[in-house]
């Protein structure tokens, strides 16, 4: 945590602020969960985005281990059918999210110190929702970036092609058309295959090669 921010919750009083920032493919939002305008790292965050409205709500936070990643879900009011739309396009889904908190000081309303980031994720399913008053919104179902963790890496190929775009340039698989060994690349070979993988199975299986000195 910053010293600064730590020293800030340190004291006896002190007013905390939330923020919540949304990476969207050709726009950023950034809201507090309050009215008012603060300055964090140069950008501007409001209460209300003049294009995508206000948060209208925001789950616990809670930590704790398991075998599935954090979740947690946001909830926002936008002003227009057209913002709402927008808000529920598929192209929102995998867009960055970050939820932060930080100190205010109270006699000049700077930010104190930089906001601690409590959550960092990417949107995963949009939903929207419109109550018996006739209020939309729509709410965000935001996964922790370790979800990619979960991912099965199925196209991994021991190819030229698929090396290169993982690292564009390194040409150690140019010349490598076929292999008539099983190369179980990022994945575990199927159960009850007696068959070795990698180097260590084509030594294992290569035919023995016998060495003859001249006389």
């Amino acid at each position: 945590m910053d010293p600064t921010l730590k020293s800030a919750l340190a004291q006896p009083s002190v007013l905390l602020f939330g923020a919540l920032r949304i990476a969207l493919p050709t726009y950023t939002i950034r809201l507090l969960d309050g009215s008012g305008t603060l300055q964090i790292g140069g950008e501007t965050y409001v209460g209300c985005d003049d294009v995508f409205g206000t948060i209208a709500e925001l789950s616990e936070l809670s930590e704790e281990v398991g075998d599935q990643a954090p979740e947690i879900t946001i909830k926002l009011f936008p002003p227009n059918l057209s913002a709402a739309a927008t808000l529920a396009s598929p192209d929102m889904q995998g867009c960055s999210v970050q939820l932060l908190v930080g100190a205010v000081n109270m006699a000049n309303g700077a930010v104190m110190g930089v906001p601690e980031v409590v959550f960092l994720g990417e949107i995963d399913v949009p939903t929207v929702e419109i109550d018996a008053r006739g209020e939309r919104s729509v709410t965000f179902t935001v996964v922790s970036v370790f979800e990619r963790l979960f991912e099965v890496e199925e196209g991994q190929r021991a190819s030229n092609g698929w090396h290169q775009s993982i690292w564009p340039g390194e040409l150690g698989l140019e010349h490598m058309t076929g292999t008539d060994v099983n190369l179980y690349w990022g994945a575990k070979p199927p159960q009850g295959n007696n068959h070795k993988s990698g180097l260590a199975g084509w030594f294992a299986n290569a035919p023995a090669v016998k060495a003859s000195m001249p006389r």
